[in-house]
């Protein structure tokens, strides 16, 4: 197949998935086991008020550890420091927007921060993570709320 390239903009014609990226935050509450989480705006709609990991669009020329980093400034207002590659969801129906490959990142924030939402947030809270389900959480988000309960439990 060809690439064939505007010849005013110089973009191709393939269709790419975006990449987004998204910050896992953990810390020991009183009762076990938090997660730093936002609850979504009113878009996309499937996603309105539900909870999910602060995270975002990798914007062109940024690398994914300085856009996690970022987005979970923009949407919690923490400052988030060593971000480790958790996981990558990559599923094509995974987001009602556009196909999406997420990475998913573990990062660490100071544990007595009390976030603020921003963005396109409406909510930020650390919320226990055995209280997060299929039914109160965005996507596919649950996968990761698992692979962190399989690990607490290990």
């Amino acid at each position: 197949m060809a690439n064939n390239l505007c010849e005013v903009c110089g973009r191709d014609d393939y269709k790419n998935p975006a990449v987004t990226v998204d910050a896992v935050v953990l810390r020991q509450g009183p009762d076990g086991g938090e997660v730093l989480l936002i609850r979504r705006g009113p878009l996309p709609l499937e996603w309105q008020g539900k909870w999910a990991f602060p995270g975002g669009f990798v914007d062109y020329g940024e690398s994914p550890e300085v856009a996690v980093i970022r987005e979970l400034n923009e949407e919690t207002g923490a400052i988030g420091e060593n971000p480790v590659s958790l996981a990558i969801l990559g599923e094509p129906g995974r987001d009602p927007r556009k196909h999406c490959i997420g990475l998913f990142y573990i990062v660490d924030v100071d544990p007595e921060y009390e976030p603020v939402a921003g963005d396109d947030a409406i909510d930020a809270a650390w919320i226990d993570i055995e209280s997060i389900s299929s039914e109160n959480i965005a996507g596919d988000h649950i996968e990761i709320i698992e692979m962190i309960k399989d690990m607490i439990n290990e």
